[in-house]
């Protein structure tokens, strides 16, 4: 696997499901997240920008497409990598997975930007944090 991109996995529990036996929406967002703090644990030299809690990484957008149901003792994979860097804003892509089969479960893109938490407004990115990311960058594919 590409070493931009992070991998966690997990497997969905009773307290996953919904009504109709498999994973609810809401808990989709729950993977995404972890794979994302799955990704910054893997890259200690990034995640040490962020570790004051200032500036932080701020989510403004995220879209999910969900392509097949997970159910319980389903094992999936939610692979997370940043898929494209401006100035202002990043996008990371996602994909969950189930292991056994490789199928598509859920495809997610998020944007997110820095936020300067003193004056409570996004900064550039640019400078050390903007050289960290640069090299991670792996565009998604069309």
């Amino acid at each position: 696997m590409d070493p931009r991109i992070s991998r966690v996995t997990l497997r969905v529990r009773g307290y996953h499901l919904d009504g109709y036996g498999h994973v609810n929406n809401a808990r989709y967002l729950e993977f995404l997240e972890e794979g994302r703090w799955g990704y910054f644990d893997d890259r200690p030299d990034l995640a040490r920008h962020f570790a004051s809690g200032d500036p932080a990484l701020v989510a403004v957008n995220l879209n999910i497409n969900y392509r097949q149901a997970a159910v319980a003792g389903d094992d999936l994979e939610v692979l997370t990598r940043i898929a494209e860097l401006s100035s202002r804003s990043a996008r990371m892509y996602q994909e969950i997975r189930r292991i056994g089969d490789g199928k598509p479960i859920a495809d997610a893109d998020l944007t997110f930007v820095l936020l300067d938490v003193r004056a409570k407004q996004a900064m550039a990115i640019e400078g050390e944090i903007l050289q960290a990311l640069e090299p991670l960058v792996l565009p998604k594919a069309s």
